[in-house]
């Protein structure tokens, strides 16, 4: 299974999918271990409107542990087969260490509004 977090600088997630860095890949083998992590970089811009989703499913992954990302973002993820856990909140490991021994689920509550600095000429 390979699990992607879209991440700053310091390792930390971003609040919003589509103005991340780029993006941690990890691989993880049947015992729920990290085997390997990998750095994908990220288009800027809307990730709604990116290719990042076809990118991601083309290396292999298939959940996404998001800070904000908006509707438009998690349908594009969906069609490429991506389940995308919203809300997740920290150091990017820490985070994923805990989403595999299953403390972590999908916070419910995606980012609509574009409020950060950012408007989209687009349905969410």
């Amino acid at each position: 299974m390979k699990i992607a977090i879209p991440v700053k600088d310091n390792q930390q997630i971003d609040e919003h999918f589509g103005h991340c860095a780029f993006y941690k890949v990890y691989t993880i083998d049947e015992n729920k271990t990290v085997i390997q992590e990998d750095v994908l970089p990220s288009p800027q811009g809307c990730g709604c409107k990116s290719n990042i989703a076809q990118v991601l499913k083309e290396s292999g992954v298939t959940v996404m542990l998001a800070g904000g990302i908006g509707n438009g973002a998690i349908n594009k993820l969906a069609e490429q087969e991506i389940e995308v856990v919203r809300n997740c909140q920290g150091d990017a490991k820490e985070v994923l260490l805990s989403y595999l021994a299953g403390e972590i689920q999908d916070g419910g509550a995606s980012c609509s509004a574009h409020d950060h600095g950012h408007e989209c000429s687009h349905n969410d």
